[in-house]
């Protein structure tokens, strides 16, 4: 219960920095974010040049993330769609009550802290196990249906905000967008990742009970490989596990209330040949 009440202050927090970062950086500078996101300002600030609707983004946001909400319910499961859903609607909330009133004229600098302060919550809220809706919905879905890597959706996405950003409020800003761009994906990367499956090497001397704990909250195949303690010489089980990055957050939970002195490897995995499971 206390984990779950830590997780849902963070993704709150999270959600009103990302708040802060468009009201107080992006939008003023017509400057977008990667994601839904971005194409929630986009579209917000198209309705408000060839409507003149006054449409927040943050209600934008909500609408875009309703179907992939929904999707998300009936294929992935209620947890993590319980947080996206709290994600989406503090943020919306947050961008409603956050003036948009620009901390500073100079574009770059919109771009960076905006990029920089914005890949923080989201990359807070993924280290914890949660999500921020959108194409973090869509990742995890394609995860468990299709071994079709994540990077090309992004790409395309994130591809069409640039240029969109270019044909409507000038080619300059979809360089300012770029910048923001790349410099969310660096920290994103710090903090978390955007590799969607992961490869677990664990050295530990509690082989069986780590084995069966995992096998008891995730569905996941465990190779297990005798191992011997260099300086101690002592015998150690080796165990090897590919997860989703959306199933870090637990495996790192199991390993600390089985094993803490458990030595634990995560490296990112560009292909998988064989069985891997994809549906619950």
């Amino acid at each position: 219960m206390w984990n779950e009440i830590k997780v849902t202050c963070i993704v709150i927090a999270c959600a009103v920095l990302n708040a802060f970062a468009l009201n107080a950086f992006l939008i003023p500078a017509h400057i977008l974010s990667s994601g839904f996101t971005g194409a929630a300002q986009l579209l917000a600030a198209l309705a408000h040049q060839y409507t003149q609707l006054s449409l927040n983004t943050g209600v934008v946001l909500f609408l875009l993330n309703i179907p992939v909400t929904v999707l998300a319910w009936l294929r992935v499961g209620r947890r993590f769609t319980l947080y996206s859903m709290l994600s989406v609607l503090v943020t919306t909330f947050a961008l409603t009550l956050i003036p948009v009133q620009a901390l500073s004229g100079n574009a770059l600098l919109n771009a960076v802290f905006g990029g920089v302060i914005g890949a923080i919550g989201v990359g807070l809220t993924l280290k914890y196990g949660a999500s921020t809706g959108g194409m973090d919905i869509i990742a995890m879905i394609l995860s468990k249906t299709q071994d079709r890597p994540i990077g090309i959706y992004y790409f395309i996405l994130n591809g069409l905000i640039v240029l969109s950003a270019g044909f409507f409020f000038g080619w300059e800003r979809a360089l300012y967008t770029m910048v923001t761009l790349y410099v969310t994906s660096r920290v994103i990367d710090a903090i978390h990742t955007r590799y969607v499956k992961l490869t677990a090497m664990i050295v530990t001397e509690k082989g069986e009970e780590l084995t069966q704990a995992i096998y008891h909250r995730l569905v996941r195949g465990i190779t297990k490989v005798a191992a011997k303690g260099g300086y101690t010489g002592k015998d150690k089980d080796l165990l090897l596990i590919v997860l989703t990055r959306y199933e870090l957050y637990t495996l790192e939970r199991i390993i600390q209330e089985t094993d803490p002195r458990a030595f634990t490897n995560i490296m990112e995995t560009t292909e998988i040949v064989g069985f891997f499971r994809k549906e619950d």
